[in-house]
């Protein structure tokens, strides 16, 4: 089932994560309604908090950068419960977009390698490395499960600049092909 993914402005993109314990069987259920949701937004990655649901879990489909980076190809995973352990590397610029966010583009800056420590779909534990494309979008999807945006991160001055088109999203005047729940709508 495709589930609506929540708008700027909405409570939920703001709070912190919970824990999700091994045994909770409804959880294959949401990463199943997770894909399906990116998927039909277009999207590379997806947090939960993006469905409404404040829980420590995302889920990435990086293939679609595999012309750039040939390592991604069928790079498609699940984290459950994900620490990062450390960001190394250098930092470098991407604009950004994010499916709760629609219309919006911005230059972040993030480091190129991330060390991460997560649980998988089936609650295997794992430790991990990811490098360029893989680590961005990583690093943005965690973000989410920690009550930060992409727009927290760019220059103040742009911020205020894109005050009026964040306040549009938040009342659910923006064009979209996917469906959204807007906070004031």
């Amino acid at each position: 089932m495709i589930l609506p993914i929540v708008a700027y402005g909405d409570p939920v993109l703001r709070e912190l994560g919970k824990e999700i314990e091994a045994n909770d069987k409804s959880i294959q259920v949401l990463i199943e309604e997770m894909f399906e949701t990116m998927y039909a937004a277009d999207g590379v990655g997806l947090a939960a908090p993006q469905v409404g649901k404040s829980l420590r879990l995302f889920v990435v489909d990086a293939s679609s950068f595999s012309e750039e980076e040939p390592a991604l190809e069928g790079f498609k995973r699940v984290f459950i419960n994900p620490r990062i352990i450390e960001e190394t590397g250098e930092s470098w610029p991407f604009k950004e977009g994010c499916l709760s966010i629609p219309g919006i583009r911005e230059q972040v800056s993030r480091k190129d390698t991330v060390k991460l420590s997560y649980q998988d779909e089936d609650f295997n534990e794992k430790e991990e490395v990811f490098t360029g494309m893989a680590a961005r979008i990583i690093q943005h999807e965690y973000d989410h499960i920690e009550g930060i945006l992409f727009v927290d991160k760019i220059n103040p001055l742009k911020k205020r600049m894109l005050k009026g088109r964040l306040q549009d999203i938040v009342k659910g005047k923006v064009k979209i092909s996917y469906k959204m729940r807007f906070p004031k709508k």
